[in-house]
């Protein structure tokens, strides 16, 4: 008597060992992809996504090391200004937030937000 047993991914019929369970290697891979996909996203992957993306829109709009932005146009990029890795307050006690090494501080002026962009410096380690 034989036993029939189908791919896991596209259903077709297995040969050879008696427990495998794929076709092929493309199978179990997009097998593995899908059952991801399925599952909610860790918080740890939010943090660690939100962080990368701050950081590279930070970078984008801080060519020369200090720049002045407009908030709706940094948010509408997808920046989230409530993950930050650390902060930073200067002599006149305005706290920096920090995604790595590019800061940000967010102001209003003529009733507009801003953020004011900066990277960080040695003399900000004292």
């Amino acid at each position: 008597m034989r036993i029939y047993k189908e791919c896991q991914y596209c259903s077709k019929e297995l040969e050879g060992r008696i427990d495998k369970k794929f076709c092929d290697p493309q199978c179990k891979s997009a097998y593995q992809y899908q059952q991801a996909q399925q599952q909610p996203e860790r918080f740890y992957n939010k943090v660690d996504n939100q962080l990368k993306l701050n950081r590279r829109l930070l970078k984008n709009f801080n060519k020369a090391g200090k720049a002045t932005i407009r908030t709706n146009q940094l948010n509408s990029e997808g920046f989230n200004p409530n993950y930050f890795t650390h902060y930073w307050k200067n002599t006149k006690g305005d706290v920096y937030l920090f995604v790595y090494e590019y800061g940000f501080l967010k102001r209003t002026e003529n009733n507009m937000d801003k953020y004011i962009l900066i990277q960080w410096q040695n003399y900000m380690e004292k």
